[in-house]
């Protein structure tokens, strides 16, 4: 974020404009009818994130100084929720179109900006990259008004960019362009913009309603070609950038593109995806050099995997963190911690809430879930184990169960270093086993083990004083 800020400054600053002066807006009232979603349009994810934080960020990212997210009085709740004050809101109370949502910052903004950037809040394929040369290009022109374009002649469904000598005419809304001689333009529309403040708030109380009722922003550039002013058009880097989301395919397309660039991202920066087309990656993963994921593996929400590591094949990571030098087969992780230099799997669940030490190591098929195991301890194959601490270098045998569910409350299970748990162990909850204490093999444990002692049966008996070895 900071490296995208500082390119910002450079590039306006030397251009001059101030960023101190750049307000930002994000369009995220629409309603989104065809998505058929009791959700928000702008609330729907892809790559893991909601659609308007792509927006919102990249004008954090370039390095607007005041951010504003119109919202419906449907989602406003849901957005506020999202982001809290780190941006401020305007409501637009009907869906009137992106002019009258742009309107409903004049309060907040007028006389407060001198430059004002516009995003939709459903674009999340538009680039830093070309934001900032539509910023550089808006004030180096000295222009009134300034849009992102692609040059797409199979982009059917936005609006017709029409120019003459190097300026923007006019822009015809697909739904509206005839295709007569005037509007024929393979030029079309992002939807985003950037405006001379002073010039775009009179400008905006002069839009005129369509027929359906609505104010389009895209109206804007009719009328500054009439007025004189200067109207210009930035070419994006990228022809998917055009790619707005009005329903679920579109949704699945930029997911597509999204998911691609992650892969990229994280391939160049020193990761190895053996299989790029089955990985999955959501945009707040982080991942270390060296580390090799396989095929079929999915890295979601906010997870973090270290160097070195070898994720997969078959792993799903959900909002965990994975340290250096750690192995994770044919798993599952959620709101899981590893260490450096644990393994797990094949065919292993960590649940929320467990916790594995450095060198810890869990075979296939353990579930865990609210525990820590801490360093150096093992449990190779089979069982589950809840709401436990166990100690350092414990060794716990195939299908060892912590029973920590009484059919009302849960209780923990304690086991203390060096202990060795037995192949078929019960341990009831709560329970203690001590330091270098054993279960025999199919015991049922329903009371205190003391270190260093044997229990056996069903229930078990405490034996003897174990016999320390070596």
């Amino acid at each position: 974020m900071f490296a995208g800020l500082i390119k910002a400054e450079l590039i306006c600053r030397f251009r001059g404009m101030d960023m101190d002066d750049l307000a930002g807006v994000v369009l995220a009232a629409g309603q989104g009818k065809r998505m058929n979603s009791r959700i928000s349009k702008v609330l729907h994810r892809a790559c893991g994130k909601e659609l308007v934080r792509y927006s919102v960020e990249l004008l954090q990212t370039v390095g607007v100084s005041r951010l504003i997210v119109v919202v419906s009085p449907d989602n406003q709740a849901a957005i506020k929720q999202l982001f809290g004050d780190a941006v401020d809101y305007a409501v637009q109370p009907e869906p009137l179109g992106t002019a009258d949502a742009v309107a409903r910052c004049a309060d907040a903004l007028e006389g407060n900006a001198e430059q004002v950037l516009v995003i939709g809040g459903d674009t999340p394929l538009v680039t830093n990259e070309s934001v900032l040369r539509l910023l550089s290009d808006h004030s180096n022109r000295s222009s009134q008004m300034g849009l992102l374009t692609v040059t797409d002649s199979q982009l059917k469904d936005l609006g017709r960019v029409i120019k003459k000598d190097n300026r923007v005419l006019k822009i015809v809304e697909a739904v509206d362009a005839s295709r007569t001689s005037d509007e024929v333009s393979d030029e079309v529309n992002v939807g985003v913009y950037c405006f001379e403040a002073q010039w775009l708030w009179p400008a905006v109380k002069r839009i005129k309603a369509s027929q359906g009722g609505e104010l389009y922003i895209t109206d804007l550039a009719a009328i500054g070609a009439t007025d004189g002013a200067g109207v210009f058009a930035t070419g994006a880097g990228y022809r998917a950038e055009a790619l707005g989301i009005n329903d679920r395919v579109q949704l699945a397309q930029a997911e597509s593109v999204l998911r691609q660039r992650v892969r990229e991202r994280w391939m160049l920066a020193g990761v190895t995806i053996t299989d790029p087309a089955s990985v999955f990656i959501d945009s707040d993963v982080t991942i270390g050099a060296d580390t090799t994921l396989l095929p079929n593996t999915m890295l979601l929400g906010k997870t973090s995997i270290g160097e070195n590591c070898e994720i997969g094949p078959g792993s799903i990571i959900r909002d965990s963190q994975v340290g250096d030098t750690c192995r994770a087969t044919a798993s599952m992780l959620e709101e899981s911690t590893m260490e450096e230099g644990v393994d797990i799997g094949p065919f292993s669940h960590l649940r929320p809430g467990a916790y594995l030490e450095t060198g810890v190591h869990i075979g296939n098929f353990v579930e865990v879930k609210e525990s820590r195991f801490a360093t150096g301890s093992v449990m190779g194959h089979f069982g589950y184990v809840g709401d436990a601490s166990i100690g350092s270098k414990v060794n716990v045998g195939a299908g060892m169960v912590t029973c920590n569910y009484d059919g009302k409350d849960k209780h923990r299970t304690v086991i203390e270093e060096r202990a060795f748990i037995g192949c078929d162990t019960m341990l009831v909850a709560p329970v203690t086993v001590g330091h270098d204490a054993v279960t025999g093999a199919g015991s049922v444990i329903t009371k205190d083990v003391p270190p260093a002692r044997l229990a056996v049966g069903v229930p078990a008996k405490i034996q003897g004083e174990i016999k320390k070895t070596g």
